[in-house]
């Protein structure tokens, strides 16, 4: 639900108005509260009444408050933050989803959502809170009540059965009627479908999942700005991973070789790095919240978002390593991996890295943005080298990457310098292989390797 329809209700037991970002503690005790539930959303720039006061934002804003509220958590939250103008005043939304790893605290107190208010739980209540959690199963596990066997996509589930049978030789026969090959898959419960059912073989996975889409856009240059092209993939989430993919290699695919009697296509990053990265983000994300996972293609690099940050305890650093499988939504999980989009020993994110390192990109970042975790797949190497560039090289190298090509004359232009250190710099930026050299004497041009 967008912000215009919050404000249109009344505030509810899952809403709450604070009229400015001054009332931070205000503000993360209803966090607290809203993990300690049933999740809600916090409107900030709205009083009590309903009324639209607006607050101010500067740069970094959301990014220091989601930062203040992760530091200020235990266990850290991550709400999805956004915001929107209404009537011309800005107004910030906190959309909390239910934590499964009860209670929340706010600065050493928890806190849970009754009525319209925010209580402080006593000692009592945050031990019985913990006893009820322990037995707490997971999102994709839990039963989809209004969910029927007719929502099932029967030709979908057949052939998902012929894939695992395929791929990792199971003992899946397609042929076994749709109830047991669900119940074979752990895909129902006490015989009624699962979220995950319905999210890999639903006939319409958003009647119920409204946010389970796939944003894929490509943007033009390197700022997310302007785009040539934007789609919003619905459907089961294994069709999202394949359209999200195929909208990959339509703007990425660079020449196409022939290699002994072989057509080989080019690519300016590494697939398997892509398929990786896709996969995750969908069996990974947090399918509570507000959010859809997101596939941006720049002029210079892609990034891959998903909705939320790592299941605890895993950090950024972890994904560089050999680490444990800690699979959010482990159904989810185990389907991707018998139809071989993932494998199942925490190895995933090394291949993202060894792909590229492989086809000579820089190591991909994995980074937490607004909550979210990020893998951003270079497609220059001279990221690397960024450090060791002065001012003017670096200049002309993103030159280069929006315009293509640069001159010996672009470069003085662009960086007000004399014909002799334009001679010296870019010569040192081709004996680095970050540029080479095109054409002779006076129409030489320069372009990346």
């Amino acid at each position: 639900m967008g912000i215009s329809e919050l404000l249109e209700d009344d505030e509810k037991e899952n809403v709450e108005f604070k009229s400015s970002l001054s009332l931070y503690n205000d503000i993360v005790a209803a966090i607290s509260s809203f993990s300690n539930k049933r999740g809600g959303t916090i409107l900030v720039g709205v009083n009590d009444d309903r009324d639209v006061i607006g607050v101010g934002i500067g740069t970094n804003t959301l990014e220091n408050l989601a930062n203040d509220i992760r530091r200020d958590t235990d266990p850290p939250v991550f709400p999805y933050i956004d915001y929107s103008e209404v009537d011309g005043k800005t107004v910030i939304a906190l959309e909390v989803s239910e934590n499964p790893n009860k209670p929340v605290f706010f600065r050493d107190k928890a806190y849970i959502r009754v009525g319209r208010s925010n209580q402080r739980l006593s000692s009592a209540e945050i031990r019985s809170l913990i006893t009820n959690e322990n037995n707490v199963t997971s999102w994709d596990q839990q039963v989809l009540e209004d969910a029927t066997y007719d929502d099932i996509d029967k030709k979908r589930l057949i052939n998902f059965l012929k894939e695992a049978q395929s791929r990792r030789n199971l003992d899946l026969d397609p042929k076994m009627p749709i109830e047991e090959a669900l119940d074979r898959l752990s895909l129902l419960k006490n015989g009624k479908l699962t979220n995950a059912a319905i999210l890999l073989f639903g006939l319409k996975p958003q009647r119920f999942v409204l946010q389970a889409t796939t944003k894929c856009a490509k943007f033009s240059g390197i700022e997310p700005e302007k785009f040539d092209d934007v789609h919003v993939f619905e459907g089961t989430i294994i069709d999202q991973r394949n359209d999200a993919l195929r909208f990959v290699e339509k703007y990425t695919k660079r020449s196409a070789d022939i290699e002994g009697s072989d057509r080989v296509e080019k690519f300016d990053y590494p697939l398997e790095a892509i398929r990786e990265a896709v996969s995750n983000a969908l069996c990974h994300r947090d399918y509570r919240i507000n959010c859809n996972v997101q596939l941006r293609i720049f002029d210079d690099r892609i990034e891959i978002w998903g909705c939320g940050p790592l299941p605890q305890p895993l950090t950024v650093a972890d994904l560089k390593i050999n680490h444990n499988s800690i699979p959010r939504n482990p159904l989810i999980a185990d389907c991707f991996f018998k139809t071989g989009f993932i494998e199942q020993w925490g190895t995933g994110t090394e291949r993202i890295i060894s792909s590229c390192l492989e086809t000579g990109l820089p190591e991909p970042l994995f980074e937490i943005k607004s909550g979210n975790l990020v893998v951003t797949i270079n497609k220059f190497k001279f990221v690397d080298f960024k450090g060791q560039l002065n001012e003017r090289q670096n200049r002309a190298l993103d030159y280069v990457k929006i315009n293509g090509k640069i001159t010996n004359r672009e470069y003085r232009e662009i960086n007000n310098v004399k014909r002799s250190m334009t001679i010296t710099e870019l010569k040192y930026l081709v004996d680095k292989g970050l540029i080479i050299p095109k054409g002779k004497g006076a129409a030489t041009y320069y372009v990346l390797v």
